[in-house]
């Protein structure tokens, strides 16, 4: 016994025993970590699948979102040692990495894209429903069938969102209730006003033909503004996406200009730490650009 605690081997028995004991708990929150990442990225993936009614498991836009971050990866690494005349792969798997990381929000991008160019499509159809809604009381309808001759036009998507309006009434749900949740779902400040407005006229008498033709010229005069906003910060968005492209580019000329200058930076911690600073810094730059550039109405 006596042997055994004197053994030059007893420091390295417990220095293994501690180095694994700290692997496994390193394993285990990473294990914990990701699950718990995995679990919400399927909770928001599904709520933007429902945003754009897309029919497809949430599940399913996590194996695509791997998979492209995955072919980026390997294309940057492909296309880099074409491209480079000193290759190595320490400077492959760097750039790949920093592709793969790039490509991996991609896909909940593009779904947030397609929302956004759904609720625009609804806010410009929403001054003609207005003016079609207004008309339609002037003729003697009632609110309901005001709405329901809008959910029976083929005008998607506000004929499909007042169509699923009008499924909850029927079902007995209120209309200020069936309103509240059109609202929430759609996310439209125009929406929202005129869901006040009916809410407020139907608690206080007010005359809704002439509510609607004031909304409808306000949500004229906001999408003019709109317009005039967006052309102004045109040169901001054009800003922002040279500031995102031209670092990609100069890495790629450089390697092939100065492939010697561009081993500083791949072959060294150091240069990778400044590649990455200069990658957050440059990401803080687009943030603050769209933040100037994004005007609330």
């Amino acid at each position: 016994m006596d042997m055994f605690f004197n053994s030059a081997y007893l420091p390295s028995i417990f220095a293994g025993l501690c180095a694994a004991s700290a692997a496994l708990v390193i394993i285990d929150f990473v294990a914990y970590t990701s699950a718990r990442y995995h679990e919400r990225f399927l909770k928001e993936a599904e709520v933007e699948l429902d945003d754009v009614l897309l029919n497809l498991p949430s599940n399913k836009i996590f194996d695509m979102t791997l998979a492209l971050s995955g072919l980026s990866g390997f294309i940057a690494i492909l296309v880099f040692a074409s491209m480079s005349d000193n290759f190595t792969w320490s400077k492959g798997v760097i750039l790949g990495l920093i592709m793969a990381i790039a490509a991996f929000p991609v896909p909940r991008l593009y779904l947030r894209h397609l929302k956004r160019q759904r609720l625009k499509k609804f806010n410009e159809q929403l001054e003609d429903a207005l003016n079609a809604m207004s008309s339609s009381l002037k003729a003697g309808f009632s609110i309901n069938q005001a709405m329901e001759a809008i959910a029976n036009e083929n005008k998607p998507p506000i004929s499909f969102e007042f169509r699923l309006l009008m499924q909850e009434i029927r079902l007995g749900v209120p209309l200020e209730k069936a309103l509240d949740n059109m609202c929430a779902r759609l996310g439209s400040d125009d929406f929202e006003l005129v869901t006040t407005a009916i809410i407020t006229a139907r608690q206080t008498g007010g005359e809704l033909t002439m509510i609607f033709e004031r909304l409808a010229s306000v949500i004229r005069e906001r999408a003019r503004i709109t317009n005039k906003l967006n052309a102004m910060t045109a040169q901001g968005r054009l800003q922002t996406g040279i500031i995102a492209i031209m670092p990609l580019i100069l890495v790629f000329a450089m390697s092939k200009v100065a492939p010697t200058t561009m081993d500083l930076f791949f072959g060294s911690w150091i240069g990778i730490f400044v590649m990455m600073t200069a990658a957050v810094l440059i990401g803080i730059g687009i943030m603050v650009i769209r933040k100037i550039i994004n005007i609330d109405i």
